[in-house]
């Protein structure tokens, strides 16, 4: 089953939280949503420290600090932002890791690879701003 990881999930949560404040300079802090969204706290803070580290989101250290957005939404697709916080994106370990034993009599290769470009393409055209509105 294809289907995005909870770090995926709780980021998307958090971008769609900062993008809906009225100051888009104002900093919010990983606690402030995971008690709103009832998301475990460290699992959320360290999910922004990984989006800041991609550039994704800005970090402000210090006792009044938090995240706020780095770059409009509108820069970053959806294949990109998945592959930033997860990896490599795909159907198949065999599309990543020349280690499987089967490749050269695998008759599936083709077809999945297919699928696998289809829904590259397909998450290429859209963009966070698209998810988080």
């Amino acid at each position: 089953m294809l289907k995005i990881t909870r770090k995926v999930e709780y980021a998307l949560i958090a971008l769609r939280h900062l993008r809906s404040e009225k100051d888009k300079s104002k900093l919010t802090s990983a606690k402030e949503i995971a008690k709103k969204y009832f998301i475990p706290v460290e699992l959320l803070a360290k999910t922004m420290q990984h989006m800041s580290r991609e550039g994704i989101l800005e970090a402000v250290h210090g006792p009044h600090g938090g995240y706020r957005i780095k770059d409009p939404l509108e820069k970053i697709n959806l294949r990109d932002f998945f592959e930033k916080m997860e990896g490599p994106m795909g159907l198949m370990d065999c599309f990543f890791d020349s280690d499987c034993t089967i490749v050269s009599a695998c008759n599936i290769r083709t077809p999945i690879q297919r699928i696998n470009e289809n829904m590259r393409s397909m998450f290429e055209k859209m963009t966070l701003s698209e998810i988080t509105q």
